[in-house]
Formats: C-alpha cells, structure tokens, sequence
C-alpha cells in the first residue's frame, strides 16, 4: 500500500499516541499534532519528534489559528494531506444538573467544533487531490446516551450527526469521512475526567449522587476482569486506511466488553437510512 501523509489529533496520550506510533512503524507520514508541546506535553512531544517518520506540530483544536497553520505547514512540506485522524477530546461524568452553560461550552469547544475546525481546514486539499479520507473519533456513547454520562453522550452524538451527514456529501468528491465507535478501554482519558462545576446540586440527589463512582468502579472491576487492548482502536483505523477509496465503512465499532449491540443499531439505523435517501432522490449517494 502507498504511504499515506496523515495528521493526527491529541496524540500526547490514548490512541492518537498509538496511533501516531503505529502508523510511523507501517512507514506512513505521520504529523503528530497536540497542545503545550513546549511546556505540559514537551517529554511526549520530544519522544515522537525523535521517532522515524513522525513530525510534531503544536495544534490546539479549540485556537483556529493554530488548526490553519498546522495543516497548511503538513501541505507545503508534503504537498498533500491523505489522512485526518480527529481524536482529541476528553471526557466528563457525573450529574448533568451539574453542568454549567460554561461547562457544556468547554466540552463541545473541544469534542464537536474542534473536529470542525480541523475537517474544514482539511477538506479543501482533499477536494483538490479529488481524495482523502477523514476519521472521526466518536464513541459507542456516541449511539446510546448512558445516564451520568449525559454532556459528553451529546458531543459524541453531535460527532455522529456531523460525520454521517458529511460522509455523504463528499463521498462524490472522491473524499471519504468514517466514524470509529470505541467502547470503554484502560486510556488516560479516565484519569482526566471532569465533571459540572456547580457542585452546589450534588446534596440535593442523594444516595443517587453516589451512583457515578459506582459506575467508575463497576468500569475498573471490568477493566481488571476483561482487560480491553486499547490496540484495537488504532488497528480499526489503519483498516479503514488500508480500505480502498469508496469502500469505507461509515462506522465501525470497537468495543470487546459491552457485545455487539451498537453494531447492531448501525445495521438497523443503516438500512432505514439508506430508504430515507432513497426516497428524497439521494440514492446516488449511496454508492
């Protein structure tokens, strides 16, 4: 397979690390794009920066001018850009009452409009070489909304609809837009957990106040039991990568703990969805 240029999103921790690793090891490009590269980040930032085939760039996905200049440096060097990997992100649980306007701002700065900003700073080039493929880092949250969980469900389900959407928009233009649905696995983004600032409403739900950390020790317990590869997910991506044009899955599910039931809402939901297109004289979109 031809080498691809790829730029990679938040690969200071979880899968954009892996992902910005393995993909230099197959002999891709890679441009391995986080914030605070000099200063919080600066030991991975050096380590990737001194690995063969990866370029770090400081890219912060919530300061557009950053999100520009990255991408076309990535273009002026390489004369191209095959592979937008969005996976920074972060996560948030607790009560969603919690959650201030602020809050809730924050989170789709960085989950939602920071996949944005990079798409459409990307989608140009791609348009112009007439191919490109762009992979979205959504979520199993991103299909079904868990309780306690609710404000970082809605970015992954915002993630979703823009994707979807997209996906067939400029599937004509040769460019090809995919989600990866990840399920729970042992990554650093548990550790960076937030949640709502108005603590103030905590008292007033009480014994079901106690119900979050419950289900942060019910996912431990099933860590330690079932001991997810967080491996997979960048394996589903260079899948995805090695698919020929045209031929990429929508979505693709990664998730070794909860069974198959997202897959099978994708193939329910992809069937009805395919009519509905149909019906509103789209179906030359499906292929």
């Amino acid at each position: 397979m031809e080498n691809k240029v790829i730029l990679i999103t938040g690969t200071n921790s979880g899968f954009g690390y892996l992902t910005a690793k393995g993909a230099a090891e197959k002999g891709h490009k890679v441009y391995a794009t986080m914030r605070n590269t000099t200063s919080k980040n600066a030991e991975r930032a050096n380590e990737l920066n001194n690995t063969e085939n990866i370029s770090v760039l400081e890219l912060d996905v919530t300061k557009p001018e950053t999100v520009e200049a990255a991408i076309k440096t990535v273009i002026e060097k390489e004369g191209r850009l095959d592979v937008l990997v969005n996976n920074a992100g972060y996560f948030g649980g607790g009560l969603t009452e919690a959650y201030t306007e602020q809050d809730i701002e924050n989170m789709f700065n960085v989950n939602l409009k920071g996949v944005w900003r990079t798409t459409k700073n990307a989608l140009p080039q791609m348009r112009k070489q007439g191919e490109g493929l762009i992979i979205n880092i959504s979520s199993a949250l991103g299909r079904f909304s868990a309780p306690f969980m609710t404000v970082y469900n809605s970015t992954k389900f915002a993630v979703e609809g823009l994707t979807e959407g997209l996906h067939y928009e400029v599937r004509p233009l040769g460019v090809d837009v995919a989600l990866v649905q990840p399920g729970a696995f042992p990554t650093e983004i548990f550790s960076k957990t937030t949640q709502g600032s108005d603590q103030s409403v905590v008292a007033e739900y009480g014994e079901l106040a106690n119900v979050p950390n419950q289900v942060n020790e019910g996912m431990g317990q099933m860590f330690e039991q079932m001991k997810p590869n967080p491996q997979m997910v960048p394996d589903a991506i260079f899948k995805l990568i090695e698919t020929p044009k045209g031929e990429r899955p929508l979505r693709t599910v990664v998730d070794g703990m909860t069974g198959d039931f997202v897959e099978r809402a994708n193939a329910n939901v992809k069937e009805d969805y395919n009519n509905f297109l149909t019906a509103f004289g789209m179906q030359a979109m499906l292929n």
